[in-house]
């Protein structure tokens, strides 16, 4: 790891990081830790050689959990640290990804070098939570630049994000009579998979099954990921249609569910829901937080099926992984669903139905107004989204009763996840953005020089908001004299009432480079002992500060 000071080497992004954004070993997995370590991995194989991989985190710790994940991935990448508080390192990097939508807070930061510094890039997951749609709106009045981008994981999810750009506009015109927009770029990059982790072999499939406790002459079909029919994906109608398409087909059916529930109460739902609508399908329940359950479903099955029907899915990696396995995957038309799976190519897409607007209206003010929690408001829409039941049912009579045409749909996904949704693929789609962007941001459009000093109003130098507070106002022209307690400073800052702010108080050499003068004879203003010692007249302002409040010295107009 490089130190805080040392220059980067010219690279193309720092990554902002969180441990939690990247982390696919906790016990709730969710779909943006499984892609943002997906990502990870990506940028250690997609960086040019000898260029370092950078974080952009606020403190050492962050930087040394980093260094440690990449060298999980590749101990010969070197990693550079580029700390919260040097916004400036940024600027010879160029790119700035953070693994949410939230750029505008990066955008804030800028304004502290120069709006063209670097560029500012986030990625979509979820879109239906406050936090969400507060960082997608909050992009309209955010000083973000036409060099920035959010990173849309799929059209659907473009769609939304233009839509609520679309009404906070109206809403800006209508509260302060806005009229001019500046957006980021808006490009549509699907997430990717690491491809050759799903590769399965007749002998991983063998072992697979006989662990699972699967005959040959069951037809397995695997649901992976949380079981939450109010967050997620409500079983009803995938309980039904493997009911009716196991009495249709004759087969033997088997649905392996490899997923976790959030709480004892869902899994008794779940577990009593298979057995009512799907009596004669035989149901497997494994730990899909384990990878080596999960390594077995993908190994063991016969097709994939997930029924997504939930607002805050957005892309769904379960599908691409389902394809990079060689299943066919019966899937929603929903969200970025549909532009995964090629309805009869890859598998099926069945369709789906929604009431139309105000009819929403009623639960969105009900989560606003704290009756509805965040899962209640996801549960209550997801009871308005149908599912087609008998083309369900259809397309998975056939799947169960033709082993030919699962082969040639789980082949054509194969081939369809390798040339389009492989990391390699993705990533260099990534590294291609960032290039663009560094092209607008040398060559856009002209923006007038930002007024203020010090960054964003809300993020304002204290001394500046807060400067009605005090009696006086420290300036160079402040009388400064020596007090008895001066010579306790070496000890004083030492002492816990002082030591937590120990980085910002003057050590004792420039302590007394300051005091020594005053020790002479008459007082001196802040300027004259600046000059005296021989430092800029800030740091001479600082640290009579800290002295003064010490009781080392004494101030007065």
């Amino acid at each position: 790891m490089s130190s805080a000071e040392s220059t980067p080497r010219r690279a193309n992004v720092a990554i902002v990081f969180e441990p939690d954004a990247y982390n696919i070993k906790g016990g709730k997995l969710m779909g943006r830790q499984a892609a943002g370590h997906g990502f990870l991995r990506a940028a250690v194989a997609g960086r040019l050689p000898n260029e370092a991989l950078w974080v952009y985190a606020r403190d050492r710790k962050l930087a040394d959990i980093f260094a440690s994940r990449v060298a999980e991935i590749d101990p010969n990448t070197p990693t550079g640290w580029a700390p919260a508080d040097r916004p400036d390192l940024l600027g010879q990097l160029g790119t700035v990804y953070r693994p949410d939508p939230d750029i505008s807070q990066l955008a804030n930061l800028r304004l502290r070098v120069d709006p063209r510094a670097w560029s500012a890039v986030g990625v979509t997951h979820t879109t239906a939570s406050h936090g969400a749609m507060n960082s997608i709106t909050g992009l309209l009045a955010g000083p973000v630049m036409p060099w920035d981008a959010l990173i849309c994981t799929s059209q659907s999810v473009g769609a939304t994000v233009r839509t609520l750009l679309e009404a906070q506009a109206d809403y800006l015109r209508w509260r302060l009579g806005a009229q001019r927009f500046t957006l980021p770029q808006l490009p549509v990059i699907p997430l990717g998979v690491h491809c050759n982790d799903f590769a399965q072999t007749p002998e991983a499939r063998q072992a697979a099954r006989a662990a699972l406790g699967i005959a040959e002459d069951e037809v397995v079909a695997l649901f992976l990921g949380r079981l939450s029919f109010h967050a997620k994906t409500h079983p009803h109608a995938m309980y039904r249609g493997m009911e009716t398409a196991a009495r249709q087909s004759g087969r033997k059916a088997v649905l392996l569910h490899c997923g976790w529930f959030s709480n004892p109460n869902i899994e008794e739902v779940f577990k009593g829901a298979a057995a009512e609508f799907a009596p004669t399908v035989r149901p497997l329940w494994t730990d899909g937080r384990d990878a080596t359950a999960r390594q077995q479903a993908w190994a063991a099955a016969d097709l994939f099926l997930s029924l997504v029907d939930n607002i805050q899915e957005t892309f769904g990696l379960t599908p691409v992984e389902a394809m990079a396995a060689g299943l066919p995957a019966v899937v929603t038309d929903w969200d970025g669903y549909r532009e995964t799976v090629r309805d009869g190519v890859d598998g099926f897409r069945i369709a789906t139905w929604m009431p139309p607007a105000p009819l929403g209206e009623p639960y969105a003010l009900r989560h606003e107004a704290g009756v509805y929690d965040y899962d209640f408001y996801l549960g209550a829409v997801c009871q308005h989204v149908a599912v087609d039941h008998r083309q369900l049912a259809e397309r998975l009579t056939a799947l169960l009763a033709d082993p030919g045409l699962r082969h040639r749909l789980g082949g054509a996904g194969r081939l369809r996840a390798r040339t389009e949704f492989d990391w390699s693929v993705v990533y260099a789609r990534y590294r291609a953005l960032w290039d663009h962007l560094a092209d607008i941001r040398a060559h856009g459009p002209e923006f007038p020089a930002y007024p203020l000093s010090g960054g964003v109003p809300q993020r304002m130098d204290p001394c500046r908001a807060f400067a009605s507070y005090p009696s006086h106002i420290l300036t160079p022209h402040t009388v400064v004299s020596r007090l008895p307690a001066a010579a306790d400073w070496p000890v004083l800052r030492r002492h816990p009432l002082f030591v937590y702010a120990e980085a910002f108080l003057p050590s004792p050499e420039l302590a007394e480079t300051l005091l020594a003068p005053l020790a002479e004879g008459a007082p001196l203003t802040v300027e004259r002992l600046a000059q005296r010692a021989g430092i800029p007249t800030d740091a001479a302002l600082a640290a009579c500060a800290h002295l003064a409040k010490a009781g080392c010295v004494a101030l007065r107009v």
